[in-house]
C-alpha cells in the first residue's frame, strides 16, 4: 500500500528554511550596512587620510650647503651638482654581484667604486639608496636611460657635492663633510626632536675642521615636497612644496694667501704654524703640515688613497697645529723670565755666571755654548738664549711653582679655539706625576727633573696654537684673548650678519706692564743682535722673537749632537715665536719645523717672510722661497715682489673677493666616516735634554 507524502507539512518546512535563510541573509546585510556606514560616516576622516598618503608622499628637501670664505671673501668651500649611478640593493630584482657585473657592461665602474660600494653597504642599511659612481658624463646617463628598465632599484640621481677649490690649502682647518655613519645615526636620536627633523633626508655632515664645528651654521634648514605617487611608489607631480632654507655662510678669519705662502715655505717639510691678532685672538694661518686633499674624499675616498694617507709615516691626515704637542725648547724662556719677575725669583739686573754647563746632583746640564756666555743678566739670558741662567732659575722655583705661574699662560690648558679635537698638551706638577703613574716610584718627583723644564725640555709638551697664545698675551700688554677661527656667519639670502665673533678676553691681566715690558725689550733684542738677527736684517718694522731648538731624543752624557749622523727624525726640531711690530703688535706666530735642527736657520726665515706679506704686502722671490724651503737663506735674497702681483694659484689672477655671495646649492660627498689619528707622534726627553737655538 502506497504511503501518501504530507504536503502541507513539507510546505510548512520549506517555509521555515526560506525564513531562516532570509534572516541570515538580512543580518548580512545588516552587518554589511552597519560596517559600510562605520567605515563611510566615523572613519571617514581617517580613511581619506591613509587614502591620501597612499597616493601622496611628503619627501625631505635637503638644504644647500653653506659657504666656507676666508677673511677677504675668498671661497674656500663651496658646492657643485653631477649625476650620480645609485643602487638600492632591497629593491633590486637580481643577485647584487649580478646586477653590478651588468651594470659594468652599460657604465664604466672600476673596481676601486666596487670597493666603495662594498664599503658604504657595510656601514649603511640596506635599502639605501648608495651610490656606485659618481659624476657621470651625459654619454653615460643617456646609455643609461636607454638600458634602465633592465635594473629595477638603480636610478640616475642630480646630486650636489662639496668642493674645495684650493685641494690641499688649509685643509685640516676648513675639513671636509662625509656620509652619516651609524655611529652619528645613533647619536641623532638623543637629539630634540626639531633638530632631528630638519635632519631627515641629511645623509652628509662635517667630518672634521670648521665643516664639523659649524655644521648647524652650514646644514641650513630643510623642506618639504609633497608629491603624487604611483602604485611602485615613484613620483609621477609635485602637490605642494615648502623649499628649504640654503645654510649660512661662514666668514673664517683665516687671511688664505698668508696660509698659503706659509705652506709653500714649508714646502715637503713637517709642522705647524699659527698666527694670531693678539688684539681680537682672530687666526690668521692655521698651517698643518703635511696636509691632504679633501676633494678625496667628496665621493667617497678609495681605498688605495685611504690606505696612502691613514698609513703614511708622515701622517698627513693629523693636525699638527691643534693636536700635535712639542717641547717647546727655548721659546719657553720668556715666559719663565717673566714667571721670576712676577715671582721675586730674579730681577732684570741680577746676573749669574755661566760656565757653559751646570752641575746638579752629579750631573752635568750642558749649555748650548762651549765655554758658557761668561756674566748672563735676565737681557742677555734670553737674547743669546743662555741655558744655564734658566737651569738656576728652575732650581730656585720649583716645578710646582713653575707650573702655577705658566698655567696662566694657557699651557697645559685647552684655549678654546672654535673648531673640535684640540690636544691640552702636558704642563707638569707634582700633583700631575702623582696622578699619572700607578708605582710609588714612579709617582715620585725628582729634583733632577725640574732642571731641563726650565729650557722647555722635559716632561713639556704643548701645541703650536698654545704657544702662540701665549706669545699673543706678551704682545696684548698681559691681556689673553680666546682665539677663533671664525669671524661671523651670514644670511645668504639678506646678506645679514646672523653671527659675529665676541673678541673674548680670557681673566684678568696676567702679569704687571712693567714686567711685561722688561721681556718684550729683550725679545726685540733677540731679533735686532740675538739669534734670529740675521732672519730680521733689513726689515721695514721693529719685531720681537724668540728661536728654539728642541731635542727629540736624549743625547748621552759627554756625546755631542750631529744630525748627519741621526736619522732624519731623531733630529731636533726648529722652533720659534715672535709678533711684530714691535711697538703695536698686529700678528704674533708660533711655529715649527720637525726635524729641522735650528729655529734661527729653519723656523725664523718662515717668520719673516710671513710678516713681511702680513705687514707690507711683500712677498718672496721664487729664488728666496725655493732657498728657504731648504733652510739655506735666512735675510731674504733676489727682488722680492708686490703681493698684489703674484699670481695666485700658479698661473691664476687673485681670486676676487666675494663679500656678498648668491646661495649657491649645497652638497655633501664622502660615503666613508674617515677618522683623523688622534694622537701625536710622541716627543720624549730626559731630563739631561738641551735646547739649542
Amino acid at each position: 500500500m502506497t504511503e501518501l507524502r504530507n504536503v502541507e507539512a513539507d510546505l510548512s518546512r520549506f517555509r521555515l528554511r526560506v525564513f531562516a535563510a532570509s534572516l541570515v541573509v538580512v543580518v548580512c546585510f545588516l552587518l554589511l550596512a552597519t560596517r559600510l556606514l562605520y567605515l563611510q560616516v566615523y572613519r571617514h576622516a581617517d580613511l581619506s587620510e591613509q587614502a591620501e598618503n597612499n597616493r601622496t608622499a611628503v619627501v625631505p628637501v635637503v638644504p644647500n650647503r653653506g659657504l666656507i670664505l676666508d677673511r677677504n671673501g675668498v671661497i674656500l668651500a663651496t658646492n657643485y651638482s653631477a649625476y650620480t649611478l645609485e643602487i638600492m640593493p632591497a629593491r633590486l630584482s637580481m643577485p647584487l654581484d649580478k646586477a653590478i657585473e651588468e651594470l659594468s657592461k652599460v657604465i664604466d665602474i672600476q673596481p676601486r667604486d666596487k670597493r666603495r660600494f662594498k664599503k658604504l653597504m657595510e656601514e649603511t642599511k640596506s635599502f639605501d639608496s648608495l651610490p656606485i659612481r659618481s659624476r657621470l658624463t651625459d654619454e653615460e646617463v643617456a646609455r643609461f636611460a636607454a638600458h634602465g628598465w633592465r635594473f629595477p632599484g638603480v636610478e640616475i640621481k642630480a646630486r650636489l657635492f662639496r668642493n674645495y677649490p684650493f685641494g690641499e690649502l688649509a685643509s685640516h682647518v676648513i675639513g671636509y663633510i662625509g656620509r652619516v655613519n651609524q655611529t652619528e645615526k645613533k647619536a641623532m636620536e638623543d637629539w630634540p626632536e626639531d633638530q632631528q627633523a630638519n635632519y631627515r633626508g641629511t645623509e652628509y655632515i662635517g667630518k672634521l675642521g670648521i665643516e664639523q664645528s659649524y655644521e648647524e651654521q652650514l646644514h641650513g634648514v630643510t623642506g618639504v615636497e609633497h608629491v603624487e605617487t604611483s602604485a611602485g611608489g615613484r613620483a609621477i607631480r609635485k602637490l605642494a612644496s615648502h623649499a628649504a632654507t640654503p645654510g649660512n655662510t661662514v666668514v673664517m678669519s683665516i687671511d688664505i694667501r698668508l696660509q698659503k705662502l706659509v705652506e709653500d715655505l714649508y714646502g715637503d717639510r713637517r709642522g705647524a704654524f699659527v698666527a694670531i691678532d693678539p688684539k681680537t685672538g682672530e687666526v690668521l694661518a692655521f698651517v698643518s703640515k703635511p696636509t691632504f686633499d679633501p676633494n678625496l674624499f667628496v665621493d667617497g675616498i678609495d681605498q688605495e688613497n685611504w690606505t696612502a694617507l691613514n698609513e703614511s709615516i708622515d701622517k698627513p691626515l693629523l693636525n699638527r697645529a691643534l693636536r700635535g704637542t712639542y717641547p717647546p725648547g727655548s721659546t719657553y724662556k720668556p715666559f719663565m723670565a717673566l714667571a721670576a719677575l712676577e715671582t721675586g725669583k730674579r730681577t732684570p739686573q741680577q746676573s749669574i755666571s755661566d760656565p757653559g754647563y751646570f752641575w746638579f746632583g752629579g750631573h752635568k746640564f750642558r749649555d748650548d755654548k762651549e765655554g758658557g756666555h761668561g756674566s748672563v743678566d735676565m737681557y742677555k739670558s734670553i737674547v743669546h738664549s743662555c741655558d744655564t741662567y734658566y737651569y738656576l732659575l728652575a732650581n730656585d722655583m720649583g716645578v710646582d711653582l713653575m707650573h702655577d705661574e705658566l698655567v696662566k699662560f694657557g699651557f697645559g690648558e685647552l684655549t678654546g679655539i672654535d673648531i673640535q679635537g684640540e690636544s691640552r698638551g702636558l704642563l707638569p706638577s707634582t700633583h700631575w706625576k702623582r696622578k699619572a703613574y700607578r708605582k710609588p716610584e714612579q709617582q715620585k718627583w725628582y729634583a733632577g727633573e725640574t732642571i731641563s723644564l726650565g729650557i722647555g725640555q722635559g716632561y713639556n709638551n704643548f701645541t703650536m696654537l698654545q704657544l702662540a697664545s701665549a706669545t699673543g698675551i706678551l704682545a696684548n700688554d698681559g691681556v689673553k684673548m680666546k682665539p677663533h677661527l671664525v669671524q661671523k656667519v651670514v644670511d645668504p639670502v639678506t646678506h645679514q650678519q646672523l653671527e659675529s665673533a665676541v673678541h673674548q678676553t680670557v681673566g684678568e691681566r696676567i702679569a704687571k706692564p712693567e714686567n711685561i715690558a722688561i721681556i718684550r725689550n729683550a725679545l726685540v733684542g733677540v731679533n735686532l743682535e740675538g739669534t734670529s738677527a740675521r732672519a730680521f736684517q733689513g726689515a721695514p718694522y721693529t719685531s720681537g722673537g724668540k728661536t728654539g731648538t728642541a731635542q727629540v731624543v736624549t743625547i748621552a752624557q759627554g756625546a755631542k749632537y750631529n744630525a748627519s749622523q741621526m736619522d732624519e727624525r731623531h733630529r731636533d726640531h726648529a722652533l720659534y715665536m715672535a709678533y711684530a711690530p714691535a711697538d703695536n703688535p698686529k700678528i704674533a706666530i708660533a711655529m715649527i719645523v720637525e726635524n729641522a735642527g735650528f729655529g734661527a736657520q729653519n723656523s725664523a726665515p718662515i717668520a719673516r717672510r710671513a710678516f713681511d706679506y702680513y705687514l707690507t704686502g711683500v712677498y718672496p722671490s721664487e729664488e728666496d722661497m725655493a732657498a728657504v724651503r731648504k733652510g739655506q737663506a735666512t735675510t731674504p735674497i733676489g727682488k722680492a715682489r708686490p703681493a698684489a702681483e703674484v699670481p695666485w694659484p700658479a698661473g691664476m689672477a687673485p681670486p676676487a673677493p666675494a663679500a656678498a655671495p648668491a646661495p649657491v646649492a649645497s652638497a655633501p660627498a664622502l660615503p666613508a666616516s674617515a677618522t683623523v689619528p688622534a694622537v701625536a707622534p710622541a716627543r720624549a726627553a730626559s731630563a739631561a735634554n738641551l735646547a739649542r737655538h
